[in-house]
């Protein structure tokens, strides 16, 4: 797929800004392989093929669950397991995650390491990732999950890069079983 990233955004090579558009699909830009995953209604698939358009190396998936009001972790990539256990069940709120549920919009860290914000969980840190970013699952403007994924380097997310995630989460969402 790296052959398909013509075009760069502040040096980055961006799965979205394709000069081949017969490699993307018609649905927002969305790279063919994440759009195959999404057709194919596979959450952690769809998760993998997301990954790997953002040159990330790490992410999670997770569902709302109507019945408690918590996320509950659905897919992951790359997350120790610690963290797993961690994250198998987070409060709208809390953490990155949480807080995209929250306030329904895109939660990110350039540094994750380095974040005194206060936003992502201390134990965050261990997954040894930088750039990260969660963005909700929004049907209708209903929360059906929370998308996140993660960069082994500091990474400042754009709008571009926003949009397309939040594009992917969208779809995800109508999907969710």
């Amino acid at each position: 797929m790296r052959d398909e990233w013509k075009v760069r955004e502040r040096g980055v090579a961006t799965p979205f800004a394709a000069a081949d558009n017969a490699a993307m699909s018609t649905h927002s830009n969305i790279p063919e392989p994440v759009e195959k995953a999404l057709q194919a209604r596979d959450p952690q698939a769809v998760l993998d093929e997301s990954i790997r358009a953002f040159d990330c190396q790490a992410g999670t998936l997770h569902w709302l669950d109507a019945q408690s009001g918590m996320l509950k972790l659905a897919a992951h990539r790359n997350i120790p397991d610690m963290i797993v256990q961690l994250a198998s069940t987070v409060p709208i709120g809390k953490g990155i995650a949480g807080l995209a549920a929250q306030n329904r919009e895109p939660v990110s860290l350039c540094n994750l390491q380095t974040d005194t914000s206060g936003q992502a969980r201390p134990a965050a840190k261990s997954t040894g990732m930088e750039g990260s970013i969660a963005v909700p699952m929004l049907l209708a403007g209903e929360l059906r999950g929370v998308l996140g994924v993660a960069k082994a380097s500091a990474h400042d997310w754009s709008d571009s890069e926003k949009a397309l995630l939040l594009a992917i989460a969208a779809r995800l969402g109508e999907a969710r079983p």
